[in-house]
C-alpha cells in the first residue's frame, strides 16, 4: 500500500481576539469541541509545548491513541507517556516517525495502526496543538489549520497566531451561523488550508 505523504496540520480553539488560554488552561467550557478535538487527533502524533502537556489534568495524560511529543529543554523531564524533543524540528522528526511505524503497524506508542484521516482526507497527519509560541513557530511549516472560534469575549494571556495570507478557508461547520453548545455557548469550526 502507497501512504499519502504526511502533512502538518494545527488545531487549537479560540474566543474573540483570538485568545487561547488564562492562566495555563482555557477560559471557556466547551464538551464539544473536546470531543472534535479528540476525534481529529486520535490515531497520529500531537506535539505540544511542557505548558500545554501540564495545562492536562493528570487522568489524561497522556492523550489516549496518539504519540505525545512534549518539547522541553529541560533535560529532567521525563513523564511517563511522553516523548521529549528539545525543539520543534525534533518534535516533528520523532512524529514522522510515529507515522512510519503506523503505516508498518508497528506503533506501539498507540497501540493502533490507524492514521489520522483529518477532516478532508485519508492524509497521515502531525498536530501541533500548542501553546501559543509552538504554534507561532509551527504555522510556517503547517499544511492545515483546524480552528473553533467560541463566540465569547474572555481575557487571556496567551492568544493563537494570525492566519496567513496564503490560508483560505477550505470548509466551516456549520456553512452558515453557527452551532449552540448544549451550555448556550455559540461555535464554528473552521478549516483552513494552503
Amino acid at each position: 500500500m502507497v501512504q499519502s505523504p504526511s502533512r502538518i496540520g494545527l488545531i487549537w480553539a479560540q474566543a474573540r481576539g483570538g485568545v487561547i488560554g488564562a492562566g495555563g488552561t482555557m477560559p471557556w467550557h466547551l464538551p464539544e469541541d473536546l470531543k472534535h478535538f479528540s476525534r481529529t487527533t486520535k490515531g497520529s502524533p500531537v506535539v505540544m509545548g511542557r505548558r500545554t502537556w501540564q495545562s492536562f489534568p493528570a487522568k489524561f495524560r497522556p492523550l489516549p491513541g496518539r504519540t505525545n511529543i512534549v518539547i522541553t529543554r529541560d533535560d529532567s523531564f521525563t513523564d511517563e507517556g511522553a516523548v521529549r524533543a528539545r525543539d520543534l524540528t525534533e518534535a516533528l522528526r520523532i512524529a514522522h516517525g510515529a507515522l512510519g511505524a503506523q503505516a508498518d503497524g508497528a506503533d506501539a506508542a498507540t497501540g493502533s495502526a490507524e492514521g489520522s484521516h483529518g477532516p478532508d482526507g485519508p492524509h497521515p497527519t502531525i498536530w501541533v496543538i500548542g501553546g501559543g509560541s509552538i504554534y507561532r513557530e509551527a504555522i510556517g511549516d503547517a499544511d492545515l489549520l483546524v480552528v473553533t472560534e467560541i463566540d465569547l469575549e474572555v481575557d487571556g494571556d496567551t492568544t493563537a497566531p494570525d492566519v496567513p495570507d496564503h490560508f483560505y478557508a477550505a470548509t466551516t461547520d456549520p456553512t452558515a451561523g453557527w452551532h449552540e453548545a448544549a451550555n448556550g455557548l455559540r461555535y464554528r469550526i473552521v478549516t483552513y488550508a494552503r
